[in-house]
């Protein structure tokens, strides 16, 4: 085994881990012999590594954590360094940022096949996991860590620990689980924070540099990540930024692919692709129409994953795109969304969900079954009326 790697790994392990834990970490299933995490850049998938090493079975000498994107790792055969580190008694394999290991798949499938290390490996979202690992995605598990919730966020600021809710709790039961979260903190004044830095985790390290960190994921998932896992030509990079920045101060009504095409300078087909790609990066959203809808067959609404991306990527972000952003960036954890073309999304099949300020009325949606008014702005609702901020407690 390489010197370096051992000793990187030993620092790694060194370090406290943090208390709080992401709601994924409950949900997965330690005792399968493969693991996959992925997401996007600064979810956190690094720290619940961490976490898992620290609270598990083994002692650090049977632990190896490999940081695949380090310099170390360069022209080095992955499966030769796994099959030494056993031949030593090694029992546990951390894999972080897997994707920058060129033929990945292959080394898994032979780690698998040839020792009994227990694999944990964390990725990009954009990789294709059943089409990377081929056999052995049938015995991988392999979960997905979106951003922080607004519940997580809370939680991690130390603010106040509570419980998540279902979405049918909540647009069932939204007075009465306002009352019980409002006798615990002012949501509203939280919110504000949350869809400014609340995100990504790394909001901790400080929020004065929290934009330059956030810039710094945007660039090297564009730059790095995408280009080197769909091999996206280096001059048609800056497209694609292009189009983040428009999505950043174009209402979600007035996306088009035309617009799109001519902002970034590149063909709708071309362009089709890209949006793709970045959505697997986890920088947007595209959510295309309810059955039945005539535009089905195109993406009828793309959004920005997340509300923060908004600040760090223009000065005049429009604000019904972030309330958009936020509530499906929450709401896809754990449900099917779709573009509605009576209200804003359809969730489920189901449940029809109108996004807006103050102001918003209800007559769009005033004959329609299941329908519900998420407002930005109130603290709490009344009848089919929710704030906007609980959708932020559905994991």
């Amino acid at each position: 085994m390489i010197p370096i790697l051992s000793k990187l790994s030993k620092r790694f392990l060194s370090v406290k881990p943090l208390s709080f834990k992401r709601f994924l970490y409950d949900k997965i299933d330690f005792t399968a012999q493969v693991i996959g995490i992925v997401g996007g850049r600064g979810s956190g998938k690094t720290t619940l590594l961490h976490q898992y090493a620290k609270s598990s079975k083994y002692k650090s000498s049977q632990i190896l954590y490999i940081s695949c994107d380090h310099p170390s790792m360069i022209n080095q055969n992955l499966y030769d360094i796994a099959d030494d580190f056993y031949t030593h008694g090694g029992k546990l394999l951390l894999l972080d940022e897997i994707h920058k290991i060129k033929d990945f798949n292959s080394y898994i499938k032979a780690i698998y096949d040839f020792t009994d290390l227990q694999v944990i490996f964390s990725g990009s979202s954009a990789i294709n996991i059943k089409h990377e690992i081929g056999d052995i995605s049938r015995r991988a598990l392999v979960y997905n860590m979106p951003v922080l919730s607004f519940r997580e966020y809370l939680a991690l600021k130390n603010i106040a620990h509570l419980k998540p809710y279902t979405l049918e709790e909540i647009v069932n039961f939204h007075e009465d689980i306002v009352v019980e979260i409002a006798g615990e903190i002012k949501p509203l004044e939280h919110f504000a924070h949350y869809l400014k830095y609340g995100a990504y985790p790394f909001f901790k390290e400080g929020i004065i540099s929290y934009g330059d960190r956030l810039l710094e994921v945007i660039n090297t998932t564009i730059d790095s990540d995408l280009a080197s896992i769909f091999s996206i030509n280096y001059e048609k990079l800056d497209a694609l930024k292009k189009v983040l920045y428009m999505l950043c101060c174009t209402t979600p009504y007035e996306v088009n692919k035309s617009k799109l095409s001519n902002s970034a300078g590149i063909s709708w087909s071309t362009l089709s692709k890209y949006l793709d790609y970045m959505q697997k990066g986890s920088l947007l959203n595209i959510l295309r129409g309810s059955k039945g809808h005539k535009t089905i067959k195109i993406p009828n609404k793309i959004l920005l994953n997340n509300p923060n991306l908004f600040a760090v990527l223009c000065a005049q972000a429009d604000i019904g795109a972030i309330r958009e952003s936020f509530i499906v960036s929450q709401l896809l954890v754990k449900h099917r969304v779709h573009y509605h073309h009576e209200g804003d999304f359809l969730v489920d099949e189901k449940y029809i969900i109108e996004v807006g300020g103050k102001s918003k009325d209800a007559k769009q949606i005033k004959e329609l079954k299941n329908a519900y008014l998420a407002i930005d702005d109130i603290e709490s609702g009344y009848d089919n009326v929710i704030p906007l901020w609980l959708f932020g407690f559905l994991y």
